[in-house]
């Protein structure tokens, strides 16, 4: 059975091409026009309400530096700038998807946006078929997440915006005192761990982020978050590749690696031109991921049949911060004519 997990983000307000990739629509961009920091308030000015209903109804349209300076609201201003400029990166390339690649070479966007992309395109990869699992492990690669580990070694992982707007409503549940000993101080958190059992419940949930996810080994949250990175790096790149956990590196021949935070990258270049890295930031390092391509021949040449070691690690507020564009930009794949 279908599921339209994440039903507000505005991925069905885009259209697909021939090659399944995402094309932005006049509709999806006036989803984006309705955003909070663009939609008008009772104070909005005459300038700043006909600016708005002139891009409805011609999202597209040409706006010029004279136009914006006729809004009496500075901050309204500037957002239309931004927005603007977004706009222009959107529709600088063909689909979604190169223009989420081209974001990167110089990101001039909020992070807000491009996180929005991040979940629209997870979305479409992930289809009208995924597991509950899946989109959990999904919400990983767009959203930061808060780390805990509790005492029997259990490794949760929870959203980390979700747990502080608990923190500060009050809410109490049994997973609050646990968060606790992550390191944030909390009034309340009233939080579930999705596991075989209950994931079904994900769905009509998909949208308030509160579920927690263990990943410890072994457990389905690990092997769902490989699957989707795996079918996240053939989505744009056009390779197969498997990804599965692993205890160490234990390679005299370790050729390559990708960090997936900031993190992880520094303590895998540190390891790799063999410089001590302290226990402290070893300690921070959540997994290991060994990924192969299943045809070598699209790798480099020069390291064809070699695993790719990634690593994710936490910071030292024990927050994940995940980078899937690092997948994308930072494999060894062959020079293709």
């Amino acid at each position: 059975m279908a599921n339209n997990f994440w039903p507000t983000c505005g991925y069905t307000l885009l259209t697909t091409n021939a090659a399944g990739h995402l094309v932005v629509t006049d509709d999806f961009l006036r989803f984006l026009l309705e955003r909070p920091e663009l939609a008008p308030i009772d104070t909005s000015c005459a300038a700043e309400l006909a600016l708005h209903h002139r891009l409805m109804d011609a999202p597209r349209t040409d706006i010029t530096a004279e136009d914006l300076a006729q809004l009496q609201d500075n901050d309204a201003a500037e957002n239309y700038a931004v927005w603007l400029r977004f706009r222009q990166r959107l529709l600088a390339f063909p689909t979604l998807e190169a223009s989420y690649m081209a974001l990167f070479k110089g990101v001039d966007v909020p992070p807000l946006l491009v996180q929005h992309l991040t979940q629209i395109l997870l979305r479409h990869v992930l289809g009208e078929e995924a597991t509950p699992m899946q989109a959990r492990a999904a919400e990983m690669l767009m959203h930061t997440q808060k780390i805990t580990v509790l005492q029997d070694g259990a490794v949760m992982a929870a959203d980390e915006a979700t747990v502080e707007r608990h923190a500060t409503q009050g809410s109490f549940g049994s997973i609050g005192e646990l968060l606790q000993q992550g390191g944030i101080k909390l009034r309340s958190v009233d939080l579930d761990v999705l596991n075989t059992d209950n994931q079904e419940a994900y769905w009509p949930r998909s949208e308030t982020f509160d579920w927690v996810l263990s990943l410890n080994r072994g457990q389905p949250g690990l092997d769902a978050l490989c699957e989707v990175m795996a079918r996240w790096v053939h989505h744009f790149l056009g390779v197969q590749v498997r990804i599965q956990t692993e205890r160490e590196i234990d390679d005299d021949h370790w050729v390559w690696h990708v960090g997936l935070d900031a993190q992880a990258s520094s303590v895998l270049n540190d390891l790799y031109q063999g410089h001590e890295v302290d226990a402290a930031r070893m300690e921070r390092l959540l997994c290991l991921f060994k990924l192969e391509f299943v045809d070598p021949n699209d790798m480099l040449a020069e390291v064809r049949g070699k695993p790719v070691y990634l690593a994710m690690a936490v910071d030292e507020h024990q927050r994940l911060k995940l980078k899937p564009q690092n997948l994308l930009l930072n494999l060894p794949l062959a020079v293709r004519s």
